[in-house]
């Protein structure tokens, strides 16, 4: 059985013939002096006589056939194997479909057998037990766990919830692409015969140790996925912008140190500068109370409300500042009067150009276009966009991305958030906001 084990009884199984190169049937002649390779012949080539290199015609042979018994006297060892292989292609208890791939038995005869010999056998079922605790030993390190009683979600193909999981399979804990996925490709065709050379025989030995390190390397990736819980990404930054602005810089350059320590350890370390950071922010607030001469609570919370209306006061004296350019134009001043009723309101302007021709002050001319990298990738209106916003199209591109990842990450976009996240003029970046919302490449928070 052992023997069979390595050779089955599909042909593509065996190695071909050694004299002809053809897939070997049963039964087929097996050299018993060359080795330690098994040097295999079909009838054929072995009634020719064929010799090559060591072997020669009178060396001693056996016959390789699978036609005798093993467990039953009516079945024989070929059947055996074809009832194995039909009971994994087809599933256990669907005996219909494995006596129709085995054509010699029929469903009573499998299922008596298959129960009587690898079911109830004692001897068996203790060889299985001792096997399959073995292979748990041997991977409890590398496996990632999974419990049969929870149902995992099944995402299916490109869908918006495997993204978020980066291709993430809990039912077969496994990823669609795995990283290095074509570490296989160096290793499909090398194969280990009896006339390679020292070196080449060790080139090759070369090469499965690389590709085991890089196997290695996968694991440990993963695991390091695992146990931090950067499968759902979505969750995962959910969970970081719960931290303030500062903790998030913070979270983002020590990223990289969590593969050093556990994730409780790294998780304690995030939490405890979060904590260090809302003890200074309450430590400085007090401090400020101090030095306003404010000794009470109740006189904070009047500090505060006198503080905001300073604030708004002084960025209304900042839209002052910046009409004043337009107040002797009467049609420009009149353009941004209403521009700002309309934010006031929460209703997104149209985009106008304010154009002061009555102080003697030009527009700037349109942004010629002609020649600069990024512009075959721009549609008409963009390229309108560009040229009246005088923004070169790579420039143009690249904060288009970033409001549109940003946007896809929070579900939304405000145009405070896209000024924070464009540091442009802030004119510039509400033409573009009002451009891409118009368009429908984002949408509004």
């Amino acid at each position: 059985m052992e023997h069979l084990a390595s050779f089955g009884n599909d042909p593509s199984d065996k190695p071909p013939c050694r004299g002809c190169s053809s897939n070997l049937v049963e039964p087929y002649i097996k050299c018993a002096e060359c080795g330690p390779s098994p040097f295999l012949l079909c009838l054929q080539c072995f009634t020719r006589g064929f010799e090559f290199k060591k072997h020669e015609s009178n060396h001693k042979y056996e016959i390789m056939t699978s036609d005798f018994p093993v467990l039953e006297p009516s079945w024989t060892a070929q059947e055996e194997m074809a009832l194995l292989e039909a009971v994994m292609d087809c599933g256990f208890g669907n005996w219909q479909d494995v006596a129709y791939q085995m054509r010699t038995k029929n469903k009573e005869e499998c299922e008596a057998h298959y129960m009587k010999n690898f079911i109830n056998n004692p001897l068996f079922s203790s060889t299985l037990l001792n096997l399959r605790q073995i292979e748990e030993a041997r991977t409890a390190d590398t496996a990632i766990p999974f419990k049969p009683t929870d149902d995992p979600p099944r995402p299916t193909f490109d869908s918006l919830l495997s993204r978020d999981m980066a291709g993430y399979m809990p039912a077969r804990a496994d990823f669609m692409e795995e990283f290095d996925n074509y570490a296989e490709w160096d290793l499909k065709d090398i194969d280990f015969v009896d006339d390679d050379s020292d070196i080449l025989h060790a080139l090759k030995i070369a090469v499965v140790d690389i590709y085991h390190s890089r196997l290695k390397e996968r694991g440990r990736r993963k695991k390091i996925i695992r146990d931090h819980g950067l499968i759902n990404l979505r969750k995962f930054q959910i969970l970081e912008r719960r931290y303030p602005k500062e903790v998030q810089d913070l979270y983002d350059a020590m990223r990289r140190f969590a593969r050093v320590v556990g994730p409780i350890e790294h998780d304690k370390f995030i939490e405890s500068h979060a904590l260090e950071f809302e003890l200074r922010r309450e430590i400085g607030r007090l401090q400020e109370y101090r030095r306003a001469g404010i000794q009470s609570f109740c006189s904070a919370k009047v500090y505060e409300r006198v503080k905001q209306v300073r604030e708004d006061e002084r960025r209304k004296r900042t839209m002052l500042v910046d009409v004043l350019q337009y107040i002797q134009d009467g049609r420009a001043c009149q353009q941004w009067l209403s521009k700002q009723a309309a934010i006031d309101a929460g209703i997104t302007p149209v985009v106008t150009t304010i154009t002061t021709s009555a102080t003697g002050r030009r527009c700037a001319p349109p942004l010629n276009l002609t020649g600069l990298p990024g512009t075959e990738k721009l549609n008409d209106r963009e390229k309108e966009l560009c040229q009246v916003v005088r923004l070169v199209p790579g420039a143009y591109l690249e904060y288009k991305q970033a409001l549109l990842n940003e946007c896809r990450r929070q579900g939304g976009l405000r145009l405070a958030q896209a000024r924070a996240l464009i540091k442009i003029d802030v004119n510039k970046t509400r033409k573009i906001y009002d451009f891409l919302i118009k368009e429908g490449y984002i949408n509004k928070a």
